[in-house]
Order: C-alpha cells, then structure tokens, then sequence
C-alpha cells in the first residue's frame, strides 16, 4: 500500500492540495494561534489544517449584522457510537463549560459541541483525550468516524462487528504526531525539523485523501447504518449465530451542489465478501484507491464515488484483488428491511435491557418540560456500568441495564419529563435534520431549527385527509451537501436560499432507493399545498400496506422500481 499513483491532470492541484504537501503533518501555526491571547480565530489556512484535527471554525450567523463572533465546531471520534456512562458526563461538562451547553449528536454517531470559542478549544479537545476518546480525523480528508449498528437485540455477533469497526477505526487513523503535540503537550512542531518537513504518513501517503471517506458496519435486515450512502459498507453475513464475513459495498455519498449536474448522490455497489480477518486488508485496498485514482484537481469531484461510478465496477473489484491478493468471493444473499431505529425498552440478546430515547434532530438539551441533557447527566452518574450509544438516526440507546434498575431509569427521566415508552409522534420519530443555521457556514436555509415545526404541520395535514399515524421518513438539510442523508428519504427538504426548499420524494423504509427531484423550488409557506394533491393521491391509490416513498416512487417514477439493491444474491 505505499505506493501512489501519479496525478495525471492538467487541471492544477487545489488549494488544499497544496497545504498538504507544504504542511504534511498538519500543524499549520494552530498551537502558536492557541497560545497568543490576542487571537480571537484561526487564519483561513490553519482553518484547513483545524479539520483534520477534528474541529470548523464558525460564526454565528444570527450576529452576523451586528458583529462576527468567531466560534468552533467540535466533534468528537467515537467508533461505533459508543461511550462509557464516564465518558458521557465528561461530554456533558464539556458542553456546559465550554459549548453552548447543548450536546449534537450527528448522523454517524458521534457529538458536535457547538459555540466553542478558541480559548477554550485547547482544553476542550485535551479533555476529550483524556476520557480515552479523540477528535483525530473526525473531519478532514481522512477516514471519518467508522460507525457500526448499535443496537443489541439482534444477534450475538453484535459485539463482533463493534469489534471489527473498532479494529477499522484504529487501522484507518492518521499518524500525524502534530496532533498529540498541540493538543496533549501545547507545542507548536516546527517544518525546519526534517522529520516533520518530510513526513509520509504509511497509509495515507504525504497529502492524504482527495477528500473524506466515510466507513460503516451494518447487520441486516436492519440498515440502521444507511450503509450504502458510505465510500466503504461492510454488511454482516451471520448464520446460526455465527458471523461468516462480510459483503462488501463501495462508492456511496450524498455529496452534490445545486445546479451542478456533474455532482450527484449515489448508492454504493455491493462487489464481493471477505472474511472477518480481512476486512483491514480490503478497507485500506479501498481507501488507497481513493488516495491514488480520486480527483485532486476539482473538490465537488473528489469523492470516491466518482471513480467507481466513472471507472466502473468490475475494475474496482479487480483494482482490490490486485491489492490484497484476490480477498473479494461471491456476495452471500441478504435483505434489508428497514433503517429505523427500535424505540422504548427492548430485551437485549444476552437478557439485559436497552433502552432508545428519540432526540428531536440530534439536540441534548433542557428545555422546559423536557430536561433531556440533566435527565441522562443523572442516570450515567447513578448508573456507571451502563453503555451509551449514539444511533446514525441521531438517538441515544442506553445499554446494558438490569432489569433491577429498568424502575431507576425510569423514574430518573421522568422527573425530568423524559418518557421511556412511546416519546413522539411516528413521523417526528423517523426525522432528521443536519444543523445549518446559524451556525454551519455552508447553510443555505433553516434546517434544524424548522423541521421540527414543519413536521407538526405535515401531520396536520395528514390528520385532514384521513393519514393519522402513518410513518413517513422526513429528512431535512440547510444545503444539497446531504449531511442528514436527505437523498434516500420519503420526502426531503434540500434548501436552497433562506425559506426556499428543493422537494425530493421515492426514498424507501429500507435504505436501498434514492429519491428524485419532485420541485425544484417549493417557498416555506407553500409546503402543504404542494404535498396535500400528493397524500391524497397515495391515500386513494395505495397499494396495501403501502408507504409514500414506495407509492411516489411506482407512481411518478415508475422506471426505478422495484428497488435494488434490497436483496443481493
């Protein structure tokens, strides 16, 4: 794997292309800007090199008119999306101490603190180290968080495929020593020092990936994990309790720009299985292919799955062959039914007791009536053996309760009006939202702080015309980046200019089928007047049983259904 491919473009690199190669260690001048108390940001290069080490420069953009605050965005690396009740107080001091006081929990199972100003972020990032997590390659052009499906009913091998993506997220990570150095030991590494001019990292090489790359273990039929929206799926092959391997899927990503045809989102293709003890060999196959053969010219061109899509499959499988000695067999059959998340108390395998708390769009906060940040504060101190696992739906599982302790929990989330049995609404249960406004630089529209309303109006609607209770997956986003995975749900809000939204309909419960563009353009106010036609047309055309995505996908597509790839054979 040390070898790269030499970029052949004529096209010239870009920006950021350059900063790697001039700064292979990454350091920029972050400690020296940390330490002057003068300094209120990060220059605009530094804020290149600030990704890698896990944290966005900001500002809040509601202030923007009166004066800009500069802030951070910091996110945590958490493989697996799973933390100790220990770890989870010291994310919460975090958050109070530092943040905004809220914790984020995001779509690939991790927390963004939000509102960090520089003088604290040093302190912030050291904390996290010390609970034995990290904020290493939790952005950047690396391998992102791993995430792996976290809940416990299911199958025994569970704990396997946690272990595989733990195995992967620690194969995968840079070795960078500048992040140790300005965030354990508060020192600037110098470029004169020849070793730090001159480092090659041993897997990603001296200017790393193109862009990022997202990994995720999944276990059917459930694809909590969206896994084919990844540059690199592993899908457990389990029989009789026992995991076999893995299929194999590569070339995901929801990535696109508006008005720019030649972006686009795309489902990964499933090309092959391994063995367990393969699954390093194969993800770095994969990841160095991205390093050698992906765009370093055009960065809305960069991801992995241009290349699959543009190269083409069967070179793909041969490329990895080639790298690890022919590791890929034939796909094992698998279905997948559905992307969701198991609500409420549930029986895990091993007869402890779990329990999946809904977080209205990834926010853990205090609000009156419903203190959920204090609420879990208090049941990982009363609790300390218990798990927390962050969901890809953006939902907090607690893990490994005694049935003795079932009545604790519950009564210490009741008295802060958190429920245990059925929290929310069906169609606020299958939401989501990316953050945008105000904080996100990228935002073109309200996204977090709107969905939660418009999904009340929606189910207005819905109760008008004789559609009460019916689960529809809603995702929303402040921009066509796709952060919350907006392309593969039933109805999609993408925004494109403040109240101004893009509608796309026909994703499906399974997490196998994108959606299209339905409206270009729909105003904020004008929402239920363009899905009412539609409902009513489901409502009276419907086959039995059917969902929205299946029935707008038959009806207004018909030439992408049915759907693959549900099953693989």
């Amino acid at each position: 794997m040390s070898y790269v491919m030499p970029q052949t473009a004529a096209a010239p690199l870009s920006r950021n292309e350059i900063l790697k190669e001039n700064d292979p260690i990454l350091a920029g001048h972050l400690a020296i800007t940390m330490a002057d108390p003068a300094a209120m940001c990060f220059s605009e290069d530094d804020e290149q090199f600030l990704k890698f080490h896990g944290a966005y420069q900001q500002d809040d953009r509601d202030l923007r008119k009166t004066a800009k605050k500069y802030q951070m965005m910091v996110r945590g690396r958490i493989p697996g999306g799973v933390m100790t009740a220990a770890q989870w107080i010291v994310f919460d001091d975090l958050a109070t101490r530092y943040g905004n006081t809220t914790l984020r929990l995001t779509t690939r199972q991790s927390i963004q603190f939000h509102g960090v100003l520089l003088s604290g972020l040093g302190p912030l990032v050291k904390k996290i180290n010390d609970s034995l997590l990290s904020t290493l390659a939790a952005c950047g052009d690396v391998s992102r968080n791993v995430t792996a499906s976290p809940t416990p009913a299911y199958t025994k091998v569970r704990e396997q495929v946690y272990a595989d993506s733990v195995r992967l997220a620690h194969a995968l990570a840079p070795q960078t020593m500048a992040y140790h150095a300005i965030w354990i030991d508060n020192v600037q590494l110098n470029l004169d020092d020849p070793a730090n001019r001159d480092f090659v990292d041993p897997l990603y090489g001296r200017t790393y990936l193109p862009r990022k790359f997202k990994a995720s273990f999944v276990i059917p039929p459930v694809n909590d994990m969206d896994v084919y929206t990844n540059d690199l799926g592993f899908i457990a092959a389990v029989e009789n309790e026992k995991l076999l391997g893995y299929n194999v899927a590569v070339g995901g990503g929801m990535g696109r720009s508006h008005g720019n045809e030649q972006t686009y989102p795309r489902l990964a293709d499933v090309i092959g299985f391994v063995r367990p003890e393969d699954v390093i060999e194969v993800a770095k196959a994969v990841l160095t292919i991205h390093r050698d053969f992906g765009d370093r010219t055009n960065r809305k061109h960069a991801r992995l799955k241009y290349v699959v899509q543009e190269r083409g499959v069967p070179w793909l499988i041969a490329e990895i062959n080639r790298r690890t000695g022919h590791a890929l067999s034939g796909v094992r059959r698998f279905e997948f039914t559905t992307t969701g998340d198991l609500y409420g108390w549930n029986r895990a395998v091993d007869g402890s007791w779990f329990l999946t708390l809904f977080v209205e769009t990834g926010r853990v906060k205090d609000v009156a009536g419903h203190a959920l940040k204090t609420a879990l504060r208090q049941v990982a101190e009363k609790l300390p053996h218990l798990e927390f696992r962050l969901s890809a739906n953006q939902n907090v599982i607690l893990a490994n309760i005694p049935a003795a302790d079932r009545t604790m929990v519950d009564t210490l989330l009741a008295a802060h009006g958190v429920k245990t049995e059925r929290q929310t609404s069906v169609l606020h249960a299958a939401s989501m939202a990316c953050p945008s406004l105000p904080t996100c630089g990228l935002g073109l529209a309200e996204s977090e702080r709107m969905l939660p309303g418009l999904i009340d109006r929606i189910e207005k609607l819905g109760g008008e015309i004789g559609l009460s209770g019916e689960e529809i997956i809603i995702r929303s986003t402040g921009c066509p980046n796709g952060c919350a995975r907006p392309y593969m749900a039933e109805i999609a809000f993408v925004g494109k200019a403040p109240g101004r939204y893009q509608l796309w309909l026909g994703g499906n419960a399974a997490g196998t089928r994108l959606n299209r563009v339905w409206r270009d353009t729909v105003k904020d106010p004008d929402i239920e007047n363009e899905l009412r036609p539609l409902f009513i047309r489901w409502r009276d055309g419907r086959r039995p049983g059917e969902r929205f995505g299946d029935f707008a996908a038959r009806m207004l597509w018909p030439e992408i259904v049915p759907a693959a790839p549900a099953t693989a054979a």
